[in-house]
């Protein structure tokens, strides 16, 4: 288990946290138009997860506003911010916000993305969320 703080609380993940720029294990989530997107859809692109609990917390809207910035001056690139919001609110988030350059994606259905990558909070407030 990693240990991590959220919101100045303490609390654990289902395992460890992946080392950066390891391989990424495959995944099966949900895009905002509800189609499934796995990580051979973005085959020949070079990929930025942006993992995170929830749009409706103020830390993650703003690290999804920095990377959609951000991310129309990288090229070959698809930032894919990642969480267990419904794709509903993830596209309403992305119009409120004006989103048009990162891709949001839910692991809502399932929740394989977060035990694969052990990303999922274990205890807590937010328990069964996807950490950052």
């Amino acid at each position: 288990m990693a240990s991590i703080t959220l919101g100045g609380a303490p609390t654990q993940t289902l395992g460890d946290l992946p080392e950066i720029q390891s391989k990424a294990p495959d995944f099966s989530l949900t895009a905002t138009d509800l189609s499934e997107k796995t990580l051979n859809d973005y085959k020949g692109y070079r990929k930025i997860l942006n993992i995170f609990p929830s749009v409706d917390t103020g830390v993650c809207a703003t690290s999804s506003r920095n990377f959609n910035e951000k991310a129309s001056r990288i090229e070959r690139t698809k930032i894919l911010c990642i969480s267990k919001d419904l794709p509903f609110a993830q596209s309403r988030f992305c119009a409120a916000e004006g989103l048009e350059n990162v891709e949001m994606l839910s692991d809502y259905k399932t929740g394989d993305f977060g035990r694969t990558y052990q990303l999922t909070i274990a205890d807590g407030a937010f328990e069964t969320l996807l950490s950052r």
